[in-house]
């Protein structure tokens, strides 16, 4: 390795460093630290920020770069060296254009609006939240100020989360799949209806926590290397390849939704655990994109843990933990319960064939937010009308409409659209990874996930940043993100559950 190389990866470790530290001070805040240290952390985050950001952006690391890219430039493209210094072009262009008073003022803001978010959920009060979302706001228009005029402004922000998506792009996707979708639903609606009131019941919820732990140690989650604890929204975070962290959260009215989303925030960590140590400290070390690190999140919630097989393998031991919630009732009537598809008000609990409609609601309000054709203070009744208008049902509160969703309140506009194709990416990678794995389904069934995480480390995890999200899909696919393989897994599976 060339002496400039290096340097490079010494200066970018350093920066890798400096925000790995603000992540971990991120985490402390949502999981651990005491409200009236919202200030203070608001403060220090801020200045790790700046740092990171002026230390990124030195003429040094430029000089580097472009000496480096003439220096590779006849290597082979595939090489690790050339995509790190690829990649770290292209993160030194965007940060460039980005002051570093702008990032510590952004931080500052971002964290008083969590903390307002957060006294805004509880009390179901959006007025609370709206001044610091207005601010938000106008740092996202600000950012998008910094960078060239894009066919659409969004395209700056989208950008961000999915490297080479555009606005466009997105919308034509969901432009073919909404009617698909809405058909389906419509289907299901004129068939005879799915029993899930056992699901609500009261369930004890260390029990509930205690088997989502289990679930997910048998997933391949390597606890030596992460830990669960508990947040107002479930994420997951890296602070290396060695530490990965989850969080999840109980609803008590909704009691299931603590193991699904333990099952979520797994695949993100599991992919974050596998990526190749050799990128430890260099910009290839985390997921590509938001899209493929939510296909490995909605693949292991939904393709394997609200699976047939998956709970031919679990029922009886979850049946056990909850007798008399789930006395007299079957593994096909589990099953189907866990998989009824209704409108639903969160997010988060969607079922799969409605999940979707929640997101193009948000990208539509994204949108129309950085257009400048709504008005903030309008947002909990815009987003009620569109709750009616795409499901059908009108949320009762704020809580459970425009503020259920942490997203805005740290200022991560332009990330929404990656949930929705995250779910088309896993439909597109299950296929592969059925004919490749031709016995998954009695894999699953015997409770042995090992060959499924492999087959996953070695065509998605181990690569990190090193691909574009179009580029890694199509590579392991044959095909760019598409929405055929999703509809055909709605369409069998639902078909079968309520026999259309």
């Amino acid at each position: 390795m060339s002496e400039k190389l290096e340097r490079l990866k010494e200066l970018l470790g350093e920066v890798s460093d400096i925000n790995r530290a603000a992540s971990v001070l991120s985490w402390d805040q949502q999981v651990n630290m005491p409200p009236g240290g919202n200030e203070a952390r608001g403060q220090q985050m801020a200045t790790l920020s700046k740092i990171a950001q002026e230390k990124f952006i030195t003429d040094e690391v430029g000089r580097l770069i472009e000496d480096l890219k003439q220096e590779y430039k006849g290597a082979d493209p595939e090489s690790d060296e050339a995509a790190m210094i690829r990649v770290a072009a292209r993160n030194y262009d965007k940060a460039r254009r980005v002051p570093p008073e702008f990032i510590a003022e952004q931080a500052i803001v971002s964290s008083k609006a969590f903390e307002a978010w957060v006294d805004a959920k509880r009390t179901s009060d959006f007025s609370i939240f709206r001044p610091h979302l207005e601010k938000t706001v106008e740092l996202v228009k600000k950012y998008i100020s910094f960078f060239p005029p894009a066919d659409h402004p969004y395209d700056t922000l989208l950008d961000d989360y999915e490297p080479g998506m555009k606005t466009a792009d997105v919308r034509a996707i969901f432009d073919a799949l909404r009617p698909k979708q809405v058909e389906l639903i419509r289907a299901i609606a004129s068939a005879r209806q799915v029993k899930a009131d056992f699901l609500f019941k009261k369930f004890n919820e260390k029990k509930m926590i205690d088997f989502g732990v289990d679930v997910i140690t048998r997933f391949g989650y390597d606890w030596s290397r992460g830990r669960q604890d508990k947040a107002p929204h479930p994420f997951e975070t890296a602070f290396s390849v060695d530490d990965v962290r989850i969080t999840t959260r109980y609803e008590t009215d909704n009691p299931t939704a603590t193991l699904f989303s333990t099952m979520h925030e797994s695949g993100h960590a599991m992919y974050e655990q596998g990526v190749n140590p050799a990128y430890e400290r260099t910009p290839l070390a985390s997921g590509t994109s938001l899209a493929v690190h939510e296909s490995q999140s909605r693949m292991w919630e939904n393709l394997v843990g609200r699976s047939l097989p998956f709970w031919e393998h679990f029922f009886p031991a979850f049946k056990k933990a909850f007798p008399s919630q789930l006395d007299g009732v079957g593994l096909k009537a589990f099953y189907k319960a866990i998989n009824k598809v209704e409108p639903s008000l969160i997010r988060v609990n969607a079922d799969e064939a409605t999940y979707n409609l929640h997101i193009m609601l948000r990208l539509e309000l994204e949108i129309a937010m950085v257009d400048e054709k709504v008005a903030i203070k309008d947002l909990p009744e815009i987003w009620n009308a569109k709750m009616e208008e795409y499901l059908g049902i009108t949320p009762p509160n704020d809580a459970k409409g425009v503020l259920q969703d942490i997203h805005w309140s740290y200022g991560s506009i332009g990330y929404f659209s990656t949930y929705a194709l995250g779910n088309l990416i896993s439909a597109q990678l299950w296929e592969k990874i059925n004919k490749d794995i031709r016995d998954l389904d009695d894999q699953i069934r015997r409770g042995d996930f090992s060959q499924l995480l492999g087959w996953l480390r070695k065509n998605i995890h181990q690569h990190g940043h090193k691909y574009e999200p179009q580029e890694l899909v199509q590579r392991v696919t044959g095909s760019k993100i598409t929405a055929g393989p999703y509809v055909r897994y709605l369409t069998k599976k639902y078909g079968e559950i309520y026999g259309l």
